[in-house]
């Protein structure tokens, strides 16, 4: 596991706490993921991103509530991610706490990260994205989701406004239903299976002022940041291969990326990017199939598409291809694997390893960073 795939125990406890006002038994999930009492105490452990990951399908098996992630947001309040809370809670304006939120990203969490970009002129904001950095992210879409409705709770929170983004891109299929992604996300309409995830904020809500900040609390605790940053382990640069594997997530949306368009996504050279990959032990083929592999295991474990919308999403010209093609890999069917798959959660195996779904993005892996508002979205 590599140093940055971690999360402050917090943010996992705070997932554990959102499941127990659902009804879950904590003391039982706590045991399935194997979190022990000393450690889920201390204020100051973190733990690695893979157990919040397996946390996510028994909380929402143990509720009962298939959108729990789309509802942390309901559940949590600021104060609940520590410093960083803190930090954004006496930013003077919701545009300075998102250059803060940018900034001191990697405390809340190593894995992801979250970034602001200049909207075009025409939009009149600035879009915020979310980007995946950790392969240990199986579940891409519980994060995304958990991510966006907590920062637009806690944008709220902050204001004392609603804050609604103006436009919401998401890199995920859209599911079967998605009413509630509407209700949370929106009003505005919701774009599926976009290259990166991101939201558009309107001019006005960044010159919201944050309620009763106070330049010198910011000063003392923007301080207290900096040094808890400084003490993280710097975050090494991906492999090559790795690089070239979430360029190809990003394009493989119903076409097939070729060589030449992930080289020069990635401002290589095609010839270049060939040769570095063979002195690395790789193919680009070699590993375009592990990437269609691994996204097909994942999208066979959620019910809501069909085998053809995943064949045609993997870039496969006939259902038929992509049912052999995943024969060879598993030695299974993909309905026989989907039926193992959906079975309840306790009888599950874990699922296999996934590259990140998506661009940049925000936090745990589970997103869960403000405590104490009753859910009101799941009544």
């Amino acid at each position: 596991m590599r140093s940055f795939d971690t999360l402050p125990v917090s943010s996992l406890n705070l997932l554990l706490w959102a499941a127990g006002q659902q009804g879950a038994d904590v003391t039982a999930l706590q045991r399935a993921i194997g979190l022990d009492a000393a450690t889920a105490a201390n204020p100051d452990a973190r733990i690695p991103i893979a157990t919040i990951q397996k946390l996510w399908p028994l909380a929402i098996a143990a509720t009962g509530n298939a959108y729990l992630d789309l509802h942390l947001g309901s559940l949590v309040s600021a104060g609940s991610i520590g410093i960083l809370a803190y930090v954004l809670m006496h930013s003077l304006t919701l545009g300075a706490a998102l250059q803060q939120l940018c900034r001191y990203q990697d405390i809340a969490c190593m894995g992801v990260k979250t970034s602001l970009a200049p909207a075009a002129e025409e939009e009149r904001g600035v879009w915020l994205k979310l980007e995946l950095l950790s392969a240990d992210i199986v579940y891409p879409q519980h994060v995304l989701n958990s991510e966006l409705s907590v920062y637009l709770a806690a944008f709220e929170a902050l204001t004392g406004q609603a804050v609604r983004p103006a436009a919401v891109r998401l890199a995920y299929p859209r599911p079967a239903d998605s009413r509630e992604h509407e209700r949370v996300l929106g009003p505005t309409p919701l774009e599926f299976g976009a290259a990166e995830t991101a939201i558009l904020l309107p001019n006005e809500a960044l010159a919201l002022p944050i309620r009763n900040a106070s330049p010198t609390l910011f000063a003392l605790f923007e301080q207290h940041a900096a040094a808890l940053l400084a003490q993280l382990p710097a975050r090494p640069e991906p492999p090559l291969a790795e690089r070239v594997r979430r360029e190809i997530v990003k394009l493989l949306k119903g076409n097939v990326p070729t060589l030449a368009m992930v080289a020069d996504r990635l401002h290589l050279g095609t010839r270049t990017l060939q040769l570095h990959l063979k002195e690395a032990g790789h193919s680009y083929q070699q590993l375009l199939e592990e990437v269609r592999r691994e996204l097909a295991l994942r999208h066979l474990q959620q019910p809501q598409q069909s085998t053809a919308d995943i064949a045609f999403l993997l870039g496969y010209a006939e259902p038929s291809v992509f049912v052999r093609r995943f024969k060879q890999w598993t030695g299974q069917t993909p309905g026989a694997f989907r039926r193992a798959a959906l079975q309840p959660a306790a009888k599950r195996s874990p699922p296999g390893r996934l590259y990140p779904a998506t661009t940049r993005a925000g936090s745990d892996g589970a997103g869960t960073w403000w405590r104490g508002r009753r859910l009101r979205s799941a009544q």
